[in-house]
């Protein structure tokens, strides 16, 4: 255990000595076992999802996925997927749902403060015509992420207000932005990877290796 951190709380019984109290039985009620009508029109109109895994040491990832509203197939009421699209190969989410299969997912919808909670079970899949389904520009996904719903639920939308995430007002003005490639070239660390050269890496990624 960390010795930076005082005051830890490592067990249940003092957990619950704080008397942070315990969820309402509207919240306890409000998780539900599959993806009813109200469910599937969020996941529908979502363009975002976060794709939350971990290996079987424990090792987690957060994973952001992104496409046009709707890119995740709803197959049924208990079965959803997700397409693998082209990225840095490390294929982090991937590796883990090999070691351990749960899997959690955050949908959301731009301007909806809301979220969609989902956790099941993953399976990494090739079928050709469940992925055919979710080509764009022609080009199919090599795979798939196929998720058994055990659990969804609507998630409250405090963080979102707090965050002011949607108001447009709030955010920061572009030129206070964190630059990615001047990050990238403080991490890679490689002489031959000018910031001007990872530049043109990313914009050309951006507009030709989307899909």
């Amino acid at each position: 255990m960390s010795h930076f951190f005082s005051n830890q709380i490592s067990i249940i019984k003092h957990l619950e000595e704080l008397n942070i109290g315990k969820p309402s039985l509207a919240v306890q009620n409000k998780t539900i076992t599959e993806l009813d009508e109200h469910c599937i029109d969020f996941i529908q109109k979502s363009p975002f999802v976060v794709l939350s895994t971990s290996n079987k040491a424990g090792k987690c990832d957060a994973s952001p996925r992104g496409d046009e509203r709707g890119f995740v197939l709803v197959l049924d009421n208990k079965h959803l997927v997700l397409p693998e699209r082209p990225g840095n190969k490390r294929m982090d989410s991937i590796h883990n749902i090999l070691s351990n299969p749960q899997i959690g997912l955050l949908f959301t919808i731009p301007g909806v403060e809301e979220t969609l909670r989902i956790a099941g079970k993953a399976y990494i899949i090739n079928d050709s015509k469940l992925l055919k389904k979710m080509a764009v520009n022609g080009r199919s996904p090599q795979l798939g992420i196929g998720v058994e719903v055990e659990e969804c639920f609507i998630h409250c939308a405090k963080a979102f207000k707090r965050s002011k995430l949607w108001d447009c007002s709030s955010w920061i003005q572009e030129e206070e932005r964190p630059n990615a490639a001047a990050i990238l070239v403080d991490h890679i660390k490689m002489k031959e990877l000018t910031l001007e050269i990872i530049k043109e890496n990313l914009k050309e990624s951006y507009l030709k290796r989307l899909y």
